[in-house]
């Protein structure tokens, strides 16, 4: 029996249906309180003193020797191919395939001594994704339960339940994290807490056959002359709709609703947390209304605007990400990448140099530019990472033509920048080999401090679980260091 007493499993099974859920069930996610967002933003919600929180998430692993932490003077075994360059802040360097962002470097800072315990994937999205170190009881590695961690998303949401319900609190895109044997990966649920506090999450990104990363720039770590295959559309959620089915119609077809009604019963068979009891009204509202369904629509963005950001994935997310924390949503978790994108085995240096680091570069440089003139730079907090960094030793799986680097949660570089942070700032070091902090480390109770405390919450919100226990959700300090 489950701790609520209900009789119902505290187990999620080992699958969603991608394609069904992750894009039809996306229309409906994604159009909880959409006409809100619009109101709110027509009534000053874009004014708003408030301070947002963008979470880019880099899953599989980002290499620090490769971005933000390169060691050209260690051996050859280390220090891998690319070089650093020098930006506009004395005594930062940088890859060289940064070059926007190495110019920008004035707007933005690095953590460079950030640590765990962990080389685990699964563990470490949990890790980083709940902001919480220890191993829950009966911890699956292929699917969420219900004895983790509340992700950082569902407190947020748990915190700012008093807001009005129809307005976000937070929001993850363009998908889930969803392994391609079928697994989501634990740390994106709300755990142990109430699952009516689970994120809004919107699945607009295209699918594509075999690939990963910036799709349509996509790649494959095997096959290095891999090219896109599938959609390449980023659709606006509302529009994926059956032809002839316009929204004006919508309101108008019983078939909807027994669509819908199906979802649901599907949905709530396969996962238990994911239920979509309280999103039923809500997807109506943008299937029936062409004015929500252009709040997501970003299309309606500029030309000029789409190919600042970048017409890929990486791109695409970033406007969208950016028209939300404008509307009023106040932590948005922007996945970069799906399953395990920076998970650099193999082909670690080709990839990063055409298909990884050109499109964040582009995107993220876009981004900052764009908030900066809106003045929203100083009332949003960008951060990105991942579940862990690379090792030290350049390694090659048994068969691989390219060699990278394995999953090393010892030391990783964060990436965090407006919120107030102090741009151009380096913050803590590694050894001469890039693989342990050498001077102040930080973990993830410290970065989890740094979100809540910017978001107004307090470096340490408390929560209650199904059972109505206390608990605090972060165990570390915000990052003075950065401020």
């Amino acid at each position: 029996m489950s701790e609520t007493g209900s009789g119902r499993s505290s187990r999620l099974p080992m699958r969603l249906p991608r394609r069904s859920f992750l894009r039809v069930g996306g229309l409906g996610l994604a159009g909880v309180g959409l006409a809100d967002l619009l109101r709110f933003e027509a009534e000053g919600g874009a004014g708003s003193s408030e301070c947002s929180v963008i979470y880019l998430f880099q899953s599989g692993g980002p290499a620090q020797h490769e971005t933000w932490d390169l060691k050209p003077d260690a051996p050859t075994t280390v220090r891998g191919e690319f070089r650093p360059i020098a930006t506009a802040s004395a005594g930062m360097r940088i890859c060289e395939h940064l070059p926007l962002l190495a110019r920008r470097s004035e707007r933005f800072a690095l953590v460079r001594s950030f640590t765990h315990g962990c080389n685990d994937h699964s563990l470490g999205h949990h890790i980083m994704l709940t902001g919480s170190e220890p191993r829950p009881v009966g911890f699956d590695p292929t699917r969420p339960t219900h004895n983790d961690w509340p992700s950082l998303t569902t407190v947020v949401n748990y915190a700012l339940r008093a807001r009005a319900e129809s307005i976000p609190a937070s929001v993850i895109l363009p998908h889930l994290l969803v392994h391609r044997s079928g697994a989501v990966l634990p740390g994106q649920m709300a755990g142990r807490m109430d699952s009516k506090y689970s994120p809004m999450l919107v699945s607009v990104a295209p699918e594509c056959v075999g690939g990963y990363g910036a799709c349509p720039r996509c790649f494959h770590f095997e096959n290095l002359e891999f090219k896109h295959a599938g959609e390449s559309a980023f659709r606006a959620p509302g529009r994926d709709l059956p032809t002839g089915l316009t929204p004006p119609r919508i309101g108008q077809r019983a078939a909807l609703l027994a669509r819908l009604e199906s979802l649901r019963r599907a949905v709530d068979a396969s996962a238990e947390s994911l239920s979509l009891d309280r999103y039923r009204g809500q997807a109506l509202s943008i299937l029936t209304s062409e004015r929500t369904a252009r709040a997501f629509d970003i299309d309606a963005e500029s030309p000029g605007t789409l190919d600042r950001y970048g017409r890929h994935q990486f791109g695409r997310s970033l406007v969208l990400a950016r028209r939300l924390v404008e509307a009023g949503v106040r932590l948005v978790q922007v996945n970069v990448g799906n399953d395990e994108t920076w998970d650099t085995h193999q082909g670690a240096w080709p990839i990063l140099k055409d298909r990884l680091l050109p499109p964040l570069d582009q995107a993220l440089s876009a981004l900052l530019d764009d908030l900066a003139t809106r003045g929203r730079l100083e009332r949003t907090l960008i951060v990105m990472g991942g579940e862990f960094g690379r090792s030290p030793r350049i390694t090659s799986l048994p068969g691989a033509k390219y060699a990278g680097r394995d999953h090393w949660g010892a030391a990783q570089t964060l990436f965090f920048a407006g919120g107030g942070v102090r741009g151009g700032n380096v913050v803590g070091e590694t050894d001469r080999h890039g693989g342990h902090p050498s001077t102040q480390s930080y973990r993830p109770g410290d970065l989890a401090a740094t979100i809540y405390e910017a978001l107004g919450l307090g470096p340490t919100p408390e929560y209650r679980d199904r059972l109505d226990r206390p608990f605090a959700a972060a165990d570390g300090a915000p990052i003075a260091a950065l401020f």
